[in-house]
């Protein structure tokens, strides 16, 4: 009898959502429309935020440190996959987890050099992703500026102070950069606030430079209007690393397009939640470039844009 009597069928689990942490060393207003970027490629990819997707977001918001208690925030969390912008998180991430995925969406520095992964080929451990290729982009940078200056001989870079990893890594390239290109690099130890920066730019041209760039940086990227509006001041020339440079009055802007990296990197999650071992998984480096020039900022500095020059630029700004 008890055989007989009828069972309800067994309840079906409810599917895991996947959840992805997202680690920026920005705000969410500098960082909208690569969070859009992420989205996008993850709807292309099957995967709908609030239906079987979910993503916990955190911005540093240029906190020094902060970044290191957001990883720690989610590892708490139990996400799946955290994806971070930036070196600061990257190791901050590592440092709070060595079992959670973790997926860089642009090192800038040598995440090899770094400690961060064994080889790009062979990353072991739990981080993969993308580097951005920011040393190896100072020499093109250098050569840019050449073009768009006539007769330039001296060249004004500011670089911050003591000689941290990313600052001697860089260096190593821009230095014979500058002597196969016959230029005379004039390196100024800035500190990075109103009063160094004033310095530094005043430095620039005692030392007769013709035009200015600086080493790449969380520190100079978050003072790039102040920058930008020194170099408006004392009429030099110059070019920037990233483009909300030249969103802000910048003359020029050369570096990677980060919509394009940032969606590269949404591949490596999928594949992570597919099964895939972060460790087996090459770091790849950035492919797509963006080359901006600013057509308002040179006549505020008195300056002609060479034609050949404004041809090969991705956008121009008039």
């Amino acid at each position: 009898m008890l055989l007989a009597l009828p069972f309800p069928a067994r309840a079906q689990q409810p599917k895991k959502v996947p959840l992805i942490g997202y680690v920026s060393p920005f705000d969410p207003v500098r960082e909208s429309a690569r969070s859009e970027a992420i989205r996008q490629r993850l709807r292309e990819l099957g995967y709908i935020e609030g239906q079987n997707i979910a993503t916990e977001y955190r911005y540093a918001e240029g906190k020094s440190g902060r970044a290191a208690e957001l990883a720690v925030e989610l590892v708490r969390l139990k996400v799946d996959v955290i994806l971070v912008s930036g070196d600061g998180p990257v190791l901050a991430a590592k440092k709070a987890t060595k079992t959670i995925p973790i997926v860089m969406m642009g090192a800038g520095s040598d995440p090899v050099e770094e400690g961060i992964i064994e080889s790009l080929a062979r990353p072991g451990g739990n981080v993969t992703g993308i580097t951005n290729l920011y040393r190896e982009l100072g020499g093109k940078r250098l050569e840019l500026l050449k073009d768009a200056v006539p007769k330039l001989a001296r060249v004004g870079l500011l670089r911050g102070p003591g000689d941290s990893i990313n600052s001697v890594i860089q260096l190593k390239e821009l230095r014979p950069a500058a002597v196969a290109l016959k230029l005379k690099l004039e390196e100024i130890e800035t500190q990075i606030d109103a009063k160094g920066l004033e310095s530094a730019f005043r430095s620039a041209k005692q030392k007769q430079v013709g035009a200015i760039m600086t080493t790449t940086g969380r520190t100079f990227f978050a003072e790039r209007k102040r920058i930008v509006d020194l170099a408006v001041k004392y009429r030099l020339p110059a070019i920037y690393f990233q483009k909300e440079f030249v969103d802000e009055g910048g003359l020029m802007s050369y570096g990677v397009d980060f919509d394009d990296l940032y969606q590269r990197a949404v591949v490596y999650v999928e594949k992570i939640l597919k099964g895939a071992k972060p460790a087996d998984l090459p770091v790849q480096q950035a492919m797509k470039f963006e080359f901006i020039i600013n057509l308002k900022a040179a006549k505020q500095i008195g300056y002609t844009i060479p034609y050949e020059l404004l041809a090969r630029a991705n956008q121009v700004i008039k």
